[in-house]
């Protein structure tokens, strides 16, 4: 006799099912919302709601995308804020990376550094332009450090807390068996703090989008934002709705990359959402 014939208040229990999503289904699901506002802008473009003074209609910035990158101005543009970025964000990442295993796995380092470190944090990175263009001019010093300095913080952060988390009992464990420090770092402590890293890899990379938006504001002769500078001058909103529209897709194509890192470093982890 079953245990629902012996007690008759009890009910079975009935795990829920969980149906799997394929990845066609997921990525269908995703594209409705770009989808969505794309034919909003489309319709409002064409019933003349949305005057081209405003914003130009999709056709005509698509007609501006074949302009810029026939005559070479798009590719030259990304290429340049793309190597600015991109330094920027690898200094951020060391330096960040440096500071919160330092603060993270020493007490002397704790002591001595995170206090400034926060500090400094609370600092708006924007505040920091024309001290830097004090300091550096107007050249690309100015605009890839200010891109290592916005991005070094969430690196930080995420770091710092990934390391603290790390289990003792296991380091002490570690120890026991004669790990040096070096070791300890490199083999118990970095792969046990890799969701904290991986956290602060996607602020920081999203960070240096915004950064990189800023930085090109000090007097840029070249890159996205000295095309978005131009298109002003001119009134040539159609120019600006592609230079938004490539800050936008960088900062897309960052968060994508580390996805792909996450379930390649992490493959037991299920997709955000998976389980609802």
């Amino acid at each position: 006799m079953s245990d629902a014939g012996l007690h008759p208040g009890l009910v079975r229990p009935r795990p829920q099912r969980r149906k799997a999503r394929g990845r066609t289904w997921s990525a269908t699901v995703r594209a409705l919302g770009p989808l969505a506002l794309l034919a909003l802008w489309w319709a409002a473009s064409a019933t003349g709601l949305l005057t081209p003074d405003v914003l130009a209609s999709p056709a005509e910035v698509l007609r501006a995308v074949g302009e810029l990158w026939g005559n070479g101005q798009l590719p030259d543009a990304l290429t340049t804020s793309l190597t600015r970025s991109g330094l920027g964000l690898l200094i951020g990442l060391a330096t960040g990376l440096v500071l919160g295993i330092t603060t993270g796995f020493t007490r002397l380092g704790d002591e001595l550094l995170d206090s400034s470190i926060q500090t400094l944090r609370t600092i708006p990175f924007l505040s920091l332009v024309p001290l830097f263009m004090v300091w550096f001019g107007i050249n690309e010093t100015a605009k890839i450090l200010l891109i290592a300095v916005a991005t070094t913080f969430p690196m930080y952060v995420s770091t710092s807390s990934g390391v603290r988390d790390t289990d003792p009992r296991l380091i002490e464990a570690m120890r026991s068996f004669g790990m040096g420090r070096f070791a300890l770092v490199r083999e118990v402590v970095l792969p046990g703090a890799l969701p904290s890293l991986l956290a602060g890899l996607r602020l920081s990379m999203t960070l240096s989008v915004i950064a990189l938006i800023a930085a090109e504001e000090i007097n840029a002769t070249a890159g996205i934002g000295y095309l978005m500078s131009q298109a002003q001058s001119y009134a040539r909103t159609d120019i600006l709705a592609v230079c938004i529209l490539v800050y936008g897709l960088l900062g897309l194509t960052a968060d994508i990359v580390v996805r792909l890192l996450e379930r390649v470093l992490m493959p037991w982890r299920t997709p955000q959402g998976a389980t609802r």
